[in-house]
C-alpha cells in the first residue's frame, strides 16, 4: 500500500511539473488540494506530498496559513538559474567525458538521434510535446555520465527550471537561432571526447537560451 502511494505521488509530481512547465498553470497560481484531487482523482495525501516534492525543485513555494502557490516568473530568478546552468551543466558534462563509458555513449547517440528525426520532420519542433521530452532527454543524458547523482539531480532541476521561462515567454515568438546545429556541435565534439570544446558550446548554448528570455522579459516590462 505505501509504495502504491509513493507511485501515484511520483506520477502526479511528474503531471504537475509538467503543467508549470508548459504554462497551463501560470506563475503565481494557487494551487488547492482539494481541486487538485479532484482534477486528477486522487486523495489529499499524494497531492500535498507531491507539492512538497515540487517546493524542494523550486517550483512551487508554501505559504504559511495559505497552502500552496506556484513560483512567481521573474528576471532576476532567470538571470540566477541561467548563472548556475551555466556553471553546473559544464562541470558534469566534463566528468561525464572523462567517465562516460560505451553504455552512456551509445544512450547519448540514441537520444541525439531521436532529437534530430523530429528536428528534420517538422520544420518548427520547440514546443512540440515530442519534442520537448526528447530535448530533455538528450540534455540529461549529455551529463549523466558523470556519476555524480547530486550533481545529476541538480542539473536537472536546473534545466526545467531554465525550460519553464523559455516555453512561458518564447512559445509565440520565431526562432531567432539554430538550435538543432548547436545540439549537433556539441555531440560532435562529445564523442570525439573533447571535452574543453564540448562544455564551451554547451555552456554558450544555455547561457544564450537563458539571456534570450531575459531580453524578452525585459522588453515585456518596460
Amino acid at each position: 500500500m505505501a509504495s502504491s502511494k509513493v507511485s501515484i505521488a511520483s506520477t502526479l509530481t511528474t503531471r504537475l511539473r509538467e503543467a508549470i512547465l508548459s504554462g497551463e498553470v501560470l506563475p503565481e497560481s494557487r494551487l488547492h488540494l482539494e481541486s487538485l484531487g479532484e482534477q486528477y482523482g486522487v486523495s489529499l495525501s499524494p497531492v500535498r506530498e507531491a507539492l512538497l516534492r515540487l517546493v524542494a525543485e523550486g517550483f512551487v513555494v508554501a505559504e504559511e496559513q495559505r497552502g500552496f502557490r506556484v513560483v512567481e516568473a521573474s528576471v532576476k530568478k532567470l538571470a540566477e538559474v541561467t548563472a548556475l546552468r551555466a556553471h553546473m551543466e559544464p562541470f558534469a558534462l566534463r566528468h561525464a567525458i572523462e567517465r562516460g563509458d560505451l553504455a552512456w555513449e551509445e544512450k547519448l547517440v540514441a537520444v541525439f538521434h531521436r532529437l534530430t528525426r523530429i528536428e528534420q520532420r517538422d520544420e518548427y519542433v520547440p514546443f512540440l510535446d515530442e519534442w520537448e521530452r526528447t530535448h530533455r532527454e538528450f540534455h540529461l543524458c549529455l551529463v549523466a555520465g558523470c556519476d555524480m547523482p547530486m550533481v545529476t539531480q541538480f542539473c536537472s532541476v536546473l534545466h526545467d527550471q531554465s525550460d519553464r521561462y523559455r516555453r512561458l515567454f518564447l512559445k509565440n515568438r520565431p526562432p531567432q537561432r539554430n538550435v538543432a546545429q548547436e545540439h549537433a556541435a556539441i555531440m560532435d565534439a562529445v564523442l570525439a571526447r573533447d571535452a574543453d570544446l564540448a562544455c564551451d558550446l554547451l555552456q554558450a548554448h544555455s547561457k544564450r537560451t537563458g539571456e534570450t528570455v531575459q531580453a524578452f522579459m525585459r522588453g515585456a516590462t518596460n
